[in-house]
């Protein structure tokens, strides 16, 4: 066999389970912190109420498919206006793209939705079975029926997690309080039932079962992030100038006695034991590692239990360890090109989003043009063209003038409305709500023009003075 023979190893890796260890530090801290902000905000939101006014929903958020809306507090969107929500995904790739420049993967390791269910699994799965090696030790003697009872509550309470969790889900969609009684009742519509069980069941197997599993082989972010990231981004790193090489506490003092060279690591396993995926940190950046600090934690206990200076394991960037090499002190560049190119984005599609809420109106008008027949002859040589025209009133029920200009010599007609002073159909539209009417445009046969026109359609608020037009044409004949 030659050097260069390639050996061609399996493609599959059977699963090893991980038991992480719970750890105390502030990182840990941060993540018990962004657990219960993150899941008391999605759980408790459906029941905050907001006074929109008579005849509107009081749910602070909601999506209301039957009627067309969402609502979040004070705005309310429209399908017309669904490039809100463009702007608002433009606005999250760049904040997942910042914090990757920043600190590589900050999203994964705090605020990742799998993250936060896992940990809240993991949470219950310490509570009930206990630590790592209890739960180890169990797995081995799984049969024992204090194991089986102890088994059997953990699946029932992640059951019950997973149930809440695609209960909320739905209540985003309808009335709260009015869905928990129907549902409680069983007088909710199957489609609720369904996305309960939809949701219920994924949220079960991806945080109970598949855990790790999910950041590593199914998620494409680790890949696309690998990409954006560089040299300066912080991230979790294994300071290896410093920590080799590792030995125990005794055999290093007695090196260090003798003038021989020790490093701070010593080779506990701490780091792997608390990791949620079982990553070696000390192997370097790897996909698996998701970069919640726990090992920081970890580390920096024992670091602290033997004397040791603390940060072995630490937010670091590529630069520093090559610096710490040559003998250089570190440097760090939070802002640099890449970070300001991210934040000028957020803060440009942020502000062009809050000028077009700010300054948008409250009605509009569309027009459609009929087709079939473009234009209909009358018996005294004149011409009518019909429109069908759609209001929107984001109000409360107002009256609305209707009038056509560019056109010398016109006259208009809306079916089933009577004309007003100076001759313009007043239309009422209900609070929040549309309202078509069929527009007819009639021009005699002396003022018809030579070609097709361009025409002004314009509705006023007869109260407010609020104004909204759009453009059409009148086709005058063949």
């Amino acid at each position: 066999m030659t050097d260069d023979t390639f050996i061609e190893g399996p493609l599959y890796e059977k699963r090893k389970k991980v038991y992480p260890q719970s750890v105390h530090g502030p990182f840990r801290r941060i993540k018990w912190a962004i657990l219960c902000v993150t899941l008391g905000t999605y759980y408790l939101l459906p029941f905050v109420r907001w006074n929109r006014g008579p005849g509107l929903p009081d749910q602070a958020v909601l999506i209301d498919f039957p009627h067309r809306r969402f609502y979040f507090f004070f705005i309310e969107l429209w399908p017309q206006e669904v490039y809100y929500f463009t702007g608002l995904l433009i606005i999250a790739a760049m904040i997942l793209f910042l914090m990757n420049a920043v600190a590589g993967r900050l999203w994964c390791g705090y605020m990742c939705p799998q993250t936060v269910w896992t940990d809240l699994f993991y949470a219950v799965e310490r509570w009930v079975e206990g630590d790592r090696r209890e739960r180890m030790q169990g797995d081995k003697r799984y049969w024992t029926f204090d194991h089986i009872r102890k088994v059997a509550l953990k699946h029932f309470l992640w059951i019950m997690i997973a149930w809440w969790t695609g209960g909320a889900w739905v209540l985003y969609f309808s009335d709260a309080p009015t869905l928990v009684k129907e549902l409680a009742t069983f007088q909710a519509p199957f489609i609720a039932y369904l996305w309960i069980g939809i949701l219920t069941a994924t949220t079960y197997v991806f945080a109970g079962h598949a855990r790790e599993q999910m950041c590593i082989y199914m998620c494409p972010w680790p890949r696309i992030q690998a990409a954006l990231t560089d040299e300066w981004a912080l991230n979790v790193t294994y300071r290896r100038d410093r920590g080799e090489p590792r030995m125990s506490v005794k055999k290093a003092n007695a090196a260090r006695a003798h003038g021989e060279p020790s490093g701070d690591c010593v080779d506990c396993h701490q780091c792997i034991n608390v990791c949620p995926t079982g990553v070696d940190i000390r192997h370097g950046i790897q996909l698996g590692c998701i970069q919640c600090g726990l090992c920081i934690d970890a580390c920096d206990n024992v670091m602290r239990e033997i004397g040791r200076p603390q940060g072995l394991i630490g937010y670091d960037t590529e630069i520093n360890m090559q610096r710490r090499r040559e003998g250089k002190p570190p440097i760090y560049r939070i802002i640099r090109p890449r970070t300001l190119i991210y934040a000028a984005a957020i803060a440009i599609v942020g502000s062009i989003m809050l000028y077009t809420l700010a300054t948008r109106a409250t009605i509009d008008v569309n027009v459609l043009h009929e087709r079939n027949p473009l234009f209909v002859q009358l018996a005294d040589g004149g011409v009518r063209n019909d429109y069908t025209v759609r209001i929107l009133n984001k109000g409360a029920q107002r009256s609305f003038a209707l009038q056509v200009s560019g056109l010398p010599g016109a006259t208009i007609r809306v079916a089933g409305i009577e004309a007003g002073p100076g001759g313009k159909p007043i239309i009422e539209v209900g609070q929040d709500q549309t309202r078509e009417v069929r527009l007819s445009v009639l021009v005699g046969p002396g003022d018809l023009p030579k070609s097709s026109r361009d025409v002004e359609i314009t509705i006023t608020d007869t109260t407010g003075g609020g104004r909204a037009s759009t453009r059409d044409h009148f086709v005058p004949g063949d």
